[in-house]
C-alpha cells in the first residue's frame, strides 16, 4: 500500500558543506514515523504544474528512533529545480507535503556476509542511517566497509561521524577517497578501493548508492570480480 501524503514542517537547517544542507523535518500528523534504514521519502514541491514533475525523492539520513523527525541531506545541483527550491525557498517553519517511507534498499536480515557500502556524494545518507541503526540496536555482522568517493575534502559529508563509528563499531572501516585533490588519504575513485579489498574474494554483499556513472561502473567491476549479480544492491540518484 502506498503511504498517504502528509504534512512536514522544517524545524532546523544546517550547512553541511559549501553546497550541501541538512534539513530536519517534523511530521506532526504522526507521533512515530516508522521506516527501515535506507528508505526514502518523496516530497511534492511547488515547482511544476504536473504533479509527477514536482516530486523529488531523498534518502532519510537519520535512523529510526521512535520519533517523528527525520533528517535529509540535499546537495544543490546546477539547474536542479528541486534542490534550487530547497536552497532558495525553504526556511525553518516551511511546510512541505511528503509521503513515505519507500524503497527496498535496506540492510540484509541478518547481516551474514561482509558488507560493502559504496557511495558518492549524498549517497552516503542511507548508509549513515544504517550505521546508526546497527550501533543503536547492537546488530551482529562480520565486517563493514564504507567507501565514500568525492572530489575534495570540502565535499566530505559526515566525516567526523564516520571516523567516530570506527571507534564505536568493531570491524568497521571508513574509506574516504578523493578524485580531485591531493591529501594524505586515499586518492582516485571508489572502484580501486573495493577491488583491492576483494582481492581474495570474501563472501560479500555490495550496496551501491550515488550517481548513475559510479553505479554502472561498479556493477560491471563487481561482476568481473566473480560475484553474482544477486550480491549487488543499488539505489540510483539522478
Amino acid at each position: 500500500m502506498i503511504p498517504e501524503w502528509q504534512k512536514g514542517i522544517v524545524r532546523s537547517i544546517e550547512d553541511a558543506t559549501y553546497n550541501t544542507r541538512r534539513y530536519w523535518i517534523e511530521l506532526p500528523g504522526t507521533q512515530r514515523f516508522d521506516f527501515k534504514p535506507g528508505q526514502f521519502v518523496t516530497i511534492d514541491l511547488p515547482i511544476h504544474e504536473q504533479r509527477n514533475k514536482r516530486w523529488r525523492s531523498y534518502s532519510i539520513a537519520s535512523a529510526p528512533d521512535g520519533g517523528n523527525v527525520i533528517e535529509l541531506v540535499i546537495v544543490l545541483v546546477d539547474g536542479g529545480s528541486g534542490s534550487t527550491y530547497f536552497f532558495e525557498q525553504v526556511k525553518v517553519g516551511t511546510e512541505l507535503t511528503l509521503r513515505g517511507p519507500h524503497g527496498v534498499f535496506v540492510l540484509p536480515e541478518p547481516i551474514e556476509k561482509e558488507l560493502f557500502m559504496i557511495c558518492t556524494g549524498t549517497g552516503i545518507a542511507p548508509f549513515r542511517s544504517m550505521l546508526h541503526y546497527i550501533h543503536e540496536n547492537k546488530l551482529t555482522y562480520s565486517k563493514l566497509h564504507l567507501i565514500f568517493g568525492t572530489r575534495t575534502q570540502k565535499d566530505l559529508l559526515y566525516a567526523d561521524e564516520m571516523h567516530g563509528f570506527e571507534k564505536l563499531l568493531p570491524s568497521f572501516t571508513y574509506y574516504p577517497t578523493l578524485s580531485r585533490e591531493e591529501w594524505d588519504g586515499l586518492r582516485g575513485y571508489v572502484h580501486s578501493v573495493y577491488e583491492a579489498l576483494c582481492e581474495k574474494k570474501p563472501d560479500a554483499d555490495f550496496m551501491l548508492c550515488g550517481w548513475r556513472n559510479m553505479i554502472d561502473e561498479a556493477k560491471h567491476r563487481i561482476l568481473d570480480l566473480g560475484y553474482d549479480k544477486k550480491a549487488i544492491h543499488l539505489e540510483l540518484y539522478g
